[in-house]
């Protein structure tokens, strides 16, 4: 799956209405608040409790990608931006 089928996807189940970025740090911060009650709760022989966590993950990724469309930007070139400057940051950790 590539970036613009995973935003074709998204458009598909939650159509063209576009958030400012105001509305997107609220929703950002549910995924993660989901991400950190997942952590709080984490049971380690839980099959369904890791499926959870997986779910979690991939709502961050699918709906990032999602939210740098709806602020005017090309989510592969945010993901290339990142890229390269994670790629300078370990440089210098």
């Amino acid at each position: 799956m590539d970036i613009s089928s995973i935003l074709n996807e998204s458009r598909r189940i939650w159509g063209e209405k576009k958030y400012n970025l105001s509305q997107i740090i609220v929703r950002m911060g549910k995924v993660f608040g989901d991400i950190c009650r997942w952590e709080r709760n984490e049971k380690a022989t839980d099959r369904q409790n890791e499926n959870e966590l997986k779910k979690e993950l991939g709502n961050i990724i699918v709906s990032t990608i999602r939210w740098c469309d709806d602020l005017g930007y090309d989510p592969e070139d945010c993901i290339n931006v990142a890229i390269e400057a994670q790629k300078i940051y370990q440089k210098n950790v």
